[in-house]
């Protein structure tokens, strides 16, 4: 079977190639199609793979290539984790952002809309070759922001695009360990948009454990999320959100952290990779080892300006491990093989959640088998989250509209109706931020 990834220069490729390395069942991935625009990026992640892959004679052949047809032509799945723009290009996101007092992050707020009308247009690109070069490939996108990203996709690949992220699976994870039942063993009632869910319910034989967590202060400051939005605001919701509501929740909080921290989250990871695939120049430099030395940090200081806000404190050990690899490998197990499964996953909705229309893209947990992945009907959100769901989808929709129709018009409507923007004045000032520093959005007029 073969396993295109689109981003392959990416750092967080070798995660995913480690997955695939721990896969020996008939069926498993045998060739690894690694495509980016940039050589050199390729280059240096080949070499951290053949270093995992030292000694193994059954591990995935890996080839390189930076022509985007070659690399689809012939895929089983197709990966996407691409990034337009770059990490300097998240960097001016979340500066231009913050100049205007607003949130920048990636794939929040306005940082989150400008990331994606520079992406849906190239992701669109895409899907269309995918039709044409691959049309039995099933994609699984990771490419933030994810949820709009697979929404622009499905419309030309229907129900063979699938969007993935490991944040709903690492909160299930924690949730469950805190109440003493295996992850495997729990049913986890996720229900949302990508980066805007709430797990609502978590069932252990037959029995919702998320009250008897709600109940206890003790349970509740002992995981991430809990020590992040803190007991009170968990009972008062009577349920546990996905990490970065917390955005939403403290924003103003969240903001004047990233302000007064020394280097936004993109420049950090910006700078750090830099010196990562600068190392990896040197023909002598220990691939693997340089590797994961840098994701450690990475990983470390993950959402740490809301840690800060929230005095969380320092990430636990068991949160360090990732996890996107790990659910993108379960979906092709599933489908590839027929492996029943359950996941969460980004879908289309066809009437899963009564307040969005069959086409809007939505996170929730899926029924997956070989003819892909089938949402699970699911209890209507309580009234403070729909209306969080469909402003934020409205805006979705927005960013796919200018996106297609170039329109900068329709631009500004997307920032100014956002939750996070809340002003038609300081949406025209991102618009206007944004196409300075951006080219790829040259083509919004």
């Amino acid at each position: 079977m073969r396993l295109t990834i689109l981003g392959g220069g990416g750092f967080r490729v070798p995660l995913v190639y480690g997955a695939l390395l721990g896969d020996r069942a008939e069926g498993r991935v045998t060739r690894v199609v690694l495509h980016d625009l940039d050589a050199g990026r390729l280059s240096a992640v080949a070499r951290v793979l053949a270093e995992q892959a030292a000694g193994d004679p059954d591990a995935p052949e890996v080839t390189v290539t930076t022509d985007l047809d070659e690399a689809l032509r012939g895929a089983d799945f197709v990966f996407s984790a691409i990034r337009v723009g770059g990490l300097e290009g998240r960097a001016a996101d979340e500066r231009v952002a913050l100049a205007q007092g607003v949130l920048g992050q990636e794939t929040v707020g306005a940082g989150g809309i400008a990331y994606g009308l520079r992406t849906v247009p190239v992701a669109v690109d895409i899907a269309r070759r995918v039709a044409r070069l691959a049309p039995d490939a099933w994609v699984i996108n990771f490419t933030n922001p994810a949820g709009l990203v697979t929404e622009a996709m499905s419309r030309h690949l229907g129900d063979r695009v699938i969007g993935i992220c490991d944040s709903p699976v690492g909160l299930g994870r924690r949730i469950a360990r805190v109440v003493g039942a295996h992850p495997g063993e729990a049913w986890i009632d996720y229900v949302g948009l990508n980066h805007l869910g709430w797990v609502r319910g978590l069932r252990v034989a037959g029995r919702d454990e998320l009250p008897r967590l709600l109940a206890d202060p003790d349970l509740l400051g002992s995981f991430e999320e809990g020590r992040l939005f803190g007991p009170q605001w968990l009972r008062s919701l009577g349920a546990v959100p996905n990490e970065y509501l917390h955005y939403y929740y403290f924003n103003r909080e969240t903001v004047r952290a990233y302000q007064r921290a020394e280097k936004t989250r993109g420049a950090f990871l910006r700078d750090q990779q830099a010196g990562f695939y600068e190392e990896m120049r040197r023909p002598d430099a220990a691939a693997l080892t340089a590797w994961d030395r840098t994701r450690a940090e990475r990983e470390a200081t993950y959402m740490a300006e809301n840690r800060d806000a929230a005095g969380a404190g320092e990430r636990e050990d068991d949160d360090l491990s990732g996890g996107y690899e790990k659910v993108a490998l379960a979906l092709m197990r599933a489908i590839a093989r027929d492996e029943r499964t359950t996941l969460i996953l980004n879908v289309r909705n066809r009437g899963t959640l009564g307040v969005l229309d069959a086409e809007a893209v939505i996170e929730v947990p899926c029924l997956v088998d070989a003819n892909g992945a089938h949402p699970v009907t699911v209890d209507p959100l309580p009234g403070h989250a729909t209306g969080l769901v469909c402003a934020v989808k409205a805006v979705e929709r927005e960013v796919l509209s200018a996106a297609e129709s170039g329109s900068r018009t329709t631009a500004v409507k997307a920032f100014a109706l956002h939750p996070l923007v809340d002003s038609v004045n300081v949406a025209h000032a991102l618009v206007d931020g944004y196409t300075a520093v951006h080219p790829g959005l040259a083509y919004l007029s």
